[in-house]
């Protein structure tokens, strides 16, 4: 656990320090030198004392170093070593000097085996160390005008010197600090603030371009004005300070150029279409920038620029503006150049307005503008043709139509140009009138007027005007119906046209027109006959003709008058008809009156059959009566009457007495009452059968049959129908009996007698008897 470190090196010298050794009375360190024979040095130190300085050492030498604990009884209890240079010999300074304010320079000779150098510049309590690496060395970040010792040190890997023996030196005065402006074109003016410990200045000046002579000045002031000088031109300025002793100080440098020339050949041109200017001149040496200012009033404009042009926007119009040009470089600007005036165009008139003073004529005035020397109006239609008007005044004339739309621009103009384009004002006259107009009835109360499309209509307008008031029609298209009219009346139709624009055109013509005459009011209807009826209106139109229409299932039936009735003949029985008038005059027709019902009797039936059922009973039957909806038939004789009320289209009469003539007749009647009457062909009724009927036996197969004959006399005849056969029997006339014989035996038969007729069937309804 023994062990030595190494705390201090230096030239001649190297200090040890180790730890204490429990039973050590003393340690013994030998330094041998590695490379130099028979030079060693021996050191003995006591048990208290735990390190130790070697000394008399050769500089720049590596040494061996052994430590050793020795006991009282001189016995080594522990040892150790290590490897140590010595530090390289003290260097000596030749001489140390200050050529700039902030350092000093210090020249040594060289020092066998030294690395490095550590030079110290000491001020009171201020210290400033650098390191180099060989001579000359310059320490650095020091005061001007200060005095300062000066210590050099050499390094090796083993460590430093000793410290050399001082030198002074005195850093120089510090640069002053210029502060340079260009007031004029040929003049610079320098300034700079006092420095520590100087007892003068010296300025030079001198173009940078190397041209020209240098000029110097030597001050004991704080400010030099040069003159004479190159406008535009970049000068080299150096100054420093020197101290009592005439040694000058650092010295500082500035580059400043002189301020330009003002500009020469400024031109101007005027762009009218953007309100602008172009303004040009010729380059001046030395100007980095210029700028253009253009003035008018309050008013100012610039444009910056590095070329020989700028554009100068914004220009207003109806002005002048005065023009200069100013060169700038970072010296500072030359003087503005003379002013270049510059009118602008005018601009564009104002209170401009439109009148139509007569139709066909606009009127369009306006105001004077600044700088305007004549105007030009353009005035295009909505087709697209335009027209113009050149003046000096400020008012124009032009032709104008109806329904036209025209836009009209006015423009000033000077030497400069167009004005700028104003306010575009349109003026719509009033629409055309409608042309072509037509009006057509279409009943009494209603007409339909059309017409031609004009230009410059938004809404058409009609008007009917009669005694008692206006019908009104707006719309949009060229036709228009005015219905609720007043019927046989004249009205005065008018058309009128209109726009948003220009409200309405009142000067269109009017047109007569004639309503259709008035619905007839049918008073009365009246049968005059069985197919003849008459109708009656009231009349209220003198120029009219009235037609009369019946219309049903059957057809149509027409009549006509000029007057207030008129017959409708030849009506079908049987039929329900709906009965109305019109009237028609030149104006049109007018619409149907109220329908009035009118019904016709019912038809007769065209077939009527009776047939005979029994004695006192007949069957009558007929065809269907158009028009009927029930039936009265009746028989009747002088010796009495049948009847019969039926809805069926047959009917059985009774109490008929045979052989007697009867009339028959027939009335159809209606569903609501109206009545036909029909009479047919009389009708005889049947023979009467006899009476008193009776059978007696003739033998095994005869018969003999008696009857009582009726009042009149007639002729009979005896049936006699049975399973085995069937026998007649007609017995002489006059006579009331008749014999049947050889007939069957064992049979049952029906026995009829009946009278015999000239004509019609044979009865079958006189009574039957029954024989076995």
């Amino acid at each position: 656990g023994f062990s030595m470190s190494i705390y201090d090196v230096t030239s001649r010298s190297i200090y040890l320090r180790w730890p204490k050794i429990s039973g050590a009375s003393s340690y013994r360190v030998t330094a041998t030198a590695v490379n130099t024979v028979g030079h060693s040095l021996l050191a003995h130190f006591n048990d208290v004392t735990f390190k130790g300085t070697l000394t008399s050492l050769i500089p720049n030498t590596l040494y061996a170093i052994q430590a050793e604990a020795i006991d009282k009884n001189g016995i080594i209890l522990a040892e150790t070593q290590i490897m140590q240079s010595t530090a390289p010999d003290i260097p000596v300074i030749d001489q140390a000097y200050s050529k700039l304010s902030n350092s000093i320079t210090v020249e040594w000779r060289a020092v066998p085996g030294a690395t490095s150098y550590l030079l110290t510049a000491q001020d009171g309590d201020s210290l400033i160390e650098t390191v180099v690496t060989n001579s000359p060395g310059t320490v650095t970040g020091l005061k001007p005008a200060t005095l300062y010792r000066i210590t050099i040190r050499s390094i090796n890997s083993g460590g430093k010197s000793q410290p050399s023996p001082f030198r002074k030196a005195k850093t120089v005065l510090a640069a002053p600090v210029l502060s340079v402006s260009s007031p004029s074109c040929d003049s610079i003016a320098v300034r700079w603030k006092a420095v520590y410990m100087a007892a003068g200045f010296s300025v030079s000046l001198m173009r940078s371009d190397g041209l020209g002579r240098m000029l110097k000045e030597n001050t004991t002031n704080t400010s030099l004005i040069f003159t004479n000088l190159d406008p535009g031109t970049l000068y080299t300025i150096k100054a420093y300070a020197w101290n009592v002793n005439g040694i000058p100080g650092d010295d500082f440098t500035y580059n400043q150029r002189t301020s330009p020339n003002a500009p020469a050949d400024v031109q101007v041109a005027f762009h009218s279409g953007a309100l602008r200017a172009i303004v040009s001149w010729m380059p001046t040496e030395g100007a980095l920038t210029y700028s253009v200012t253009a003035s008018s009033g309050l008013l100012k404009l610039k444009c910056n620029t590095s070329s020989a042009s700028c554009v100068v926007p914004s220009l207003q119009c109806g002005s002048e503006y005065y023009i200069s040009v100013t060169a700038y470089n970072d010296a500072g600007s030359s003087k503005p150049t003379d002013a270049v005036s510059l009118k602008t165009i005018p601009c564009a008139p104002v209170n401009i307005s439109i009148e139509e003073d007569e139709p066909g004529h606009l009127l369009v005035s306006w105001s004077s503008v600044n700088f305007g020397y004549y105007y030009v109006v353009f005035v295009k239609s909505d087709d697209g043709l335009e027209v113009h008007c050149n003046t000096s005044h400020t008012q124009c004339h032009f032709q104008s139509d109806c329904g036209f739309t025209y836009f009209i621009s006015v423009f000033a103009y000077n030497k400069a140009g167009q004005s700028p384009l104003g306010d575009v004002f349109n003026y719509t006259t009033a629409p055309c009138c409608p042309s072509d107009l037509r009006a057509v009835v279409v009943s009494s109360d209603t007409v339909q007027v059309t017409w031609a499309p004009v230009r410059g209509v938004d809404m058409y307008q009609t008007r009917a005007v009669d005694w008692s008031g206006v019908a009104l029609c707006n719309g949009t298209a060229t036709a228009c119906t005015l219905s609720a009219l007043r019927c046989n009346t004249q009205y005065n139709v008018t058309v009128y046209s209109f726009s948003e624009a220009r409200g309405s055109n009142t000067s269109c013509a009017s047109k007569y027109v004639a309503t259709a005459p008035c619905s007839p009011e049918i008073k009365n209807i009246s049968k005059e006959a069985l197919s003849v009826v008459s109708v009656h209106w009231q009349s209220n139109n003198e120029e009219a003709t009235y037609v009369v229409t019946a219309r049903g299932e059957a057809g149509l039936w027409h009549c006509r008058s000029s007057g207030n009735s008129c017959t409708l003949i030849n009506l079908p029985c049987g039929s329900a008809f709906s009965v109305s008038a019109i009237a028609r005059s030149p104006a049109g027709q007018s619409l149907p009156s109220h329908s009035v019902p009118l019904e016709t009797a019912p038809c007769c039936p065209n077939d009527l059959i009776v047939t005979q059922v029994t004695q006192s009973v007949t069957n009558i039957s007929w065809s269907v009566g158009m028009g009927a909806q029930t039936y009265v038939t009746t028989l009747e004789s002088p010796k009495g009457q049948a009847k019969c009320h039926t809805l069926q289209n047959y009917c059985l009469l009774g109490c008929i007495t045979c052989s007697t003539n009867y009339t028959v007749s027939l009335k159809a009647i209606s569903e609501t009452g109206l009545t036909s009457s029909c009479t047919y062909q009389g009708y005889s009724s049947s023979a009467c059968c006899p009476s008193g009927v009776k059978l007696y036996r003739l033998g095994s197969n005869g018969i003999r049959v008696y009857w009582r004959a009726s009042e009149e006399t007639r002729d009979y005849h005896t049936d006699l129908h049975g399973s085995k056969g069937n026998f007649t029997c007609t017995p002489s006339s006059g006579l009331s009996h008749c014999d049947i014989t050889e007939i069957p035996c064992g049979d049952v038969y029906t026995v009829v007698v009946f009278p015999v007729t000239d004509k019609g069937p044979k009865l079958t309804f006189c009574p039957k008897k029954i024989y076995s």
